[in-house]
């Protein structure tokens, strides 16, 4: 992983100048696996993001907001009692390991001086957040319980003396030289990324590999020294906090990643980057975890209705077939006198074709020529009120394979919120059962909450994410004389300006969170309609989030995910 021991050296230098002296106010357990601080120090208000999310582990400032469950969880009940009103004292790495630890300083209920510490782990799918009593140097409890069922060689709960985790015995690359390199590397043996890695702690494949890139052919004394020289800025604390999208994938580093062929992003802060990494990106790991079940029931019924389409369709083409049929009764009743009781089939002439050609009409043999004639008009007039019933069913389901394809674009972009509002929905609508509160208790409806962004001109713009908040947005909140935006003939979010009068800016950054919200948000020059909410309706009996609108004009945008991020701030 791209957070190594390198990157965490950078990370603690920042939270140490920005967050040493400041006051823990506020702690939140935002997700099972997160939690957010909030910090006041050197006269600004700071948000601290700890995951020890096995996929997306990590500790950074933030400026995202995170909704918070109405109950907190008992780990966050045990922080807020500990560490709430401490000052943090010191921020420290563990050596080049990825492990930071929080000290703070407080008084308990009886208002004896504590000394309680966070020590944030960042090791993938074993990452832990901690709480230790400094004086003890006991677990008052974390985030993950490690049993010694689970782990005998270090045991992780609470009432246990804290035990770092094992040393790797690898060189500290601070304190290495050029002649140690040279003589710890096996250059006969060849991969020498992974001997680098394996060798030095604190390095990841990234920095090695960058470390080759750079030194390329010219030689075993030029890797040396570019290894030394690039260790030097490490120790210098020189970084420069990039992000580098590819068409593979995203990476992020405090070092240049000349090695990596792609778009190339800058940043003031390792904070700043990791916040524009990791946007969106855990929050779609949680979607995915809690509306599995939801998106494959949504694909499902979309799948099944694209076959049901195909179905109508073939029974649109025999149905069709009713002129012929007519056409078969009126020349068996024109040829009566021809047709004997037990014929299979007859040919006459067709008099309706200008060639008069001859066509052969099959029989059933059971049947006089009077019933074969009957049986033929009778199966046309079938066929004909069947052509309206079909044509009807097609429209139907198609009109249900557009509302689960907006839904399926509405999980895309949807936060674990979102989720609990499009399942609601699907059981208002019927397609799923309602689950059974506890108690037997029915939760008060409350208004959906809407994104919210502003303007460069500093104009409020709202976005809905799914169709609740689409409907309330559309046809409650805005006023009628307030613009709305859609992307044109494609499935997407709601987006209205709130300001009668907003500036041409405005517009353009209105209509590129419509397109980013929407299933054109990896495409370019996305058409935007946007008209007055005034010309915006909502048919009788329509879908959710479904209307129609006229008076529209059109702007052709690009989705951008950095301008997306601008307008949040």
């Amino acid at each position: 992983m791209s957070f190594d021991g390198i990157v965490t050296r950078s990370i603690t230098k920042e939270l140490k100048e920005k967050l040493t002296g400041g006051r823990i106010s506020k702690i939140y357990q935002p997700y099972k696996q997160e939690l957010l601080l909030h910090i006041r120090a050197n006269g600004q208000a700071y948000k601290l993001l700890i995951s020890a999310n096995p996929s997306y582990s990590r500790v950074h400032l933030t400026n995202e907001s995170y909704d918070n469950p109405s109950e907190p969880p008992m780990f966050c009940m045990l922080l807020r009692k500990h560490l709430e009103g401490n000052v943090i004292t010191s921020i420290k790495q563990t050596e080049m390991e990825r492990i930071i630890s929080i000290e703070t300083r407080g008084r308990n209920e009886l208002g004896d001086e504590t000394a309680k510490t966070i020590i944030i782990e960042i090791m993938g799918k074993h990452s832990n957040i901690v709480l230790v009593d400094q004086e003890r140097n006991m677990i008052l409890d974390c985030i993950k319980h490690i049993s010694p069922a689970v782990n005998r060689h270090r045991t992780l709960l609470p009432g246990y003396e804290y035990m770092s985790p094992p040393a790797q015995d690898k060189l500290n690359p601070l304190e290495t030289d050029e002649e140690t390199f040279l003589r710890k590397i096996d250059f006969n043996a060849g991969k020498i990324s992974q001997q680098i890695v394996s060798i030095y702690s604190g390095i990841s494949p990234l920095f090695a590999n960058e470390v080759i890139s750079i030194a390329g052919i010219s030689g075993k004394q030029k890797l040396a020294s570019t290894f030394t020289s690039l260790v030097s800025k490490v120790k210098n604390e020189e970084y420069e906090p990039v992000m580098v999208s590819t068409k593979e994938k995203d990476f992020f580093y405090v070092l240049p990643l000349t090695h990596k062929d792609g778009e190339v992003k800058q940043f003031t802060s390792p904070s700043d980057m990791l916040d524009r990494f990791y946007y969106g990106k855990a929050e779609r790991d949680r979607v995915k975890q809690q509306g599995h079940d939801l998106e494959r029931f949504i694909r499902n019924e979309k799948e099944k209705n694209e076959k049901k389409i195909k179905k109508l369709e073939r029974t649109l083409t025999d149905a069709k077939k009713a002129e012929e049929l007519q056409l078969f009764g009126e020349l068996l009743t024109a040829n009566m006198h021809l047709i004997k009781k037990g014929d299979t089939s007859i040919e006459v002439m067709n008099y309706y074709d200008e060639n008069n050609e001859m066509v052969t009409i099959h029989l059933n043999s059971l049947k006089t020529p009077s019933e074969n004639a009957q049986s033929y008009f009778t199966k046309y007039q079938k066929a004909k009120k069947s052509v309206s019933f079909v044509l009807e069913q097609i429209e139907l389901a198609k009109a249900e394979v557009t509302y689960f394809e907006s839904l399926l674009q509405q999980m895309e972009a949807a936060s674990p919120k979102d989720i609990q509002e499009i399942r609601e929905e699907l059981q208002e609508e019927g397609y799923i059962k309602a689950r059974q509160a506890k108690g037997n208790k029915k939760n008060k409806p409350t208004k959906p909450i809407l994104e919210e962004y502003h303007s460069t001109s500093g104009i409020t713009i709202l976005v809905g994410k799914n169709n609740k908040q689409n409907e309330y947005l559309t046809n409650k909140l805005a006023h009628r004389e307030e613009l709305w935006f859609h992307t044109k003939d494609i499935p997407g979010s709601h987006v209205v300006i709130r300001n009668q009068e907003p500036d041409d800016q405005t517009i353009i950054e209105a209509a590129t969170l419509a397109a980013y919200f929407s299933k054109a948000r990896n495409s370019s020059s996305v058409p935007v309609d946007y008209t007055k909410i005034k010309h915006v309706k909502k048919p009788n009996g329509s879908k959710p989030g479904y209307v129609i609108y006229d008076n529209q004009q059109t702007l052709y945008v690009t989705p951008s995910g950095d301008a997306v991020l601008k307008l949040k701030k």
